[in-house]
């Protein structure tokens, strides 16, 4: 039976291409979902330069949702996390990629398994596909990611880089 895709939001997204990482979606995960709404985030800004990272991953595909109405029920989050857990639950795919904290609440909430862009490199460093994640985290920060300390000396402590 085929693994079913994971859904991303942009920050995600956003995150590994800005680190030139965007092929980890296809190491870790086969095929990485992002709903339309996803797709116009990323495009939003630098679009000529998104829409060619697009392109030359064709892992990462963006799916419509059957019913627009089904991201209608995530109340409080913007349109895009609410397509991907709406996604996730039309499709019976129970593994999202968000980094927002309501986002992340709420997907954990409808029975949903969630990982982030620092778990996205944790999972990378564990199965050798990156050497180091610290110099990563910096470059996430320094790019305007807010990562609490307890999670960064978390990661590193699992990365073994404490």
């Amino acid at each position: 039976m085929p693994v079913k895709p994971i859904i991303s939001n942009n920050s995600p997204l956003v995150s590994l291409w800005g680190l030139n990482l965007l092929s980890l979606f296809r190491d870790l995960y086969t095929e990485v979902w992002i709903p339309r709404e996803v797709e116009r985030e990323f495009l939003g800004t630098k679009k000529e330069d998104h829409q060619q990272a697009l392109n030359d991953a064709p892992w990462i595909k963006t799916v419509d949702l059957t019913d627009p109405q089904n991201a209608a029920v995530y109340q409080g989050l913007d349109d895009g996390e609410a397509e991907v857990l709406a996604l996730a639950k039309e499709h019976n795919t129970r593994f999202v990629l968000l980094d927002e904290k309501k986002a992340r609440q709420e997907a954990k909430r409808i029975g949903l398994i969630v990982k982030g862009t620092v778990g996205i490199l944790l999972e990378a460093k564990k199965k050798g596909l990156i050497h180091m994640i610290k110099p990563l985290i910096i470059a996430l920060e320094n790019n305007g990611m807010h990562l609490s300390k307890p999670l960064i000396d978390l990661v590193l402590r699992e990365a073994g880089e404490a």
